[in-house]
């Protein structure tokens, strides 16, 4: 684990590949890839790193669907719109623990008032494997509202993607 909100890139990518794999456009064979990426980054850093990289994508998806709404349209309010709407939808995931509904409503609330998610989770301690499973369902639940939003499906998933590969270049 590293310190003060930072997780290794691996594990973030990990994080976006478990939205893909939740993701019902995701080819199988990309599914497949992705479930691969996932089993990696947690044997090369852990499942608690991965977990927290998905805790850093809840934040920038969050982060982005409040900020990036053009002015001419109706604000998503992040307390009244945003929260709401994604908390509402988790019992439709039959694995989601709602025990674990206060800790990642936090974690959205902390996103909402522009805090670093990881390092506000952080201070709570380990994050469990059922807590992690509920972070990847809201992670895919705020993609989902961000495609709904652009009325373009995947769209997220091809900005996110963009924005990796575009890091990779830089790092090669």
């Amino acid at each position: 684990m590293t310190d003060d909100g930072v997780v290794v890139d691996e594990a973030i990518r990990a994080a976006w590949d478990s939205y893909r794999v939740l993701e019902k456009r995701t080819s199988s064979e990309e599914r497949q890839q992705a479930q691969q990426r996932v089993k990696a980054a947690m044997d090369a850093h852990g499942r608690q790193e991965v977990s927290r990289g998905t805790v850093f994508m809840v934040g920038v998806l969050t982060g982005y669907l409040i900020a990036e709404q053009n002015d001419g349209e109706d604000r998503l309010d992040p307390l009244s719109d945003l929260i709401p709407a994604v908390i509402r939808r988790l019992p439709t995931f039959e694995m989601a623990d709602p025990a674990e509904v206060p800790m990642v409503t936090g974690v959205l609330m902390a996103a909402a008032m522009g805090m670093d998610t990881v390092a506000w989770r952080d201070q709570f301690g380990q994050i469990s494997p059922k807590e992690a499973l509920v972070h990847s369902f809201v992670l895919w639940l705020l993609a989902d509202l961000f495609d709904s939003m652009t009325e373009r499906p995947g769209s997220i998933d091809q900005l996110i993607r963009a924005a990796f590969d575009s890091m990779a270049a830089e790092h090669s």
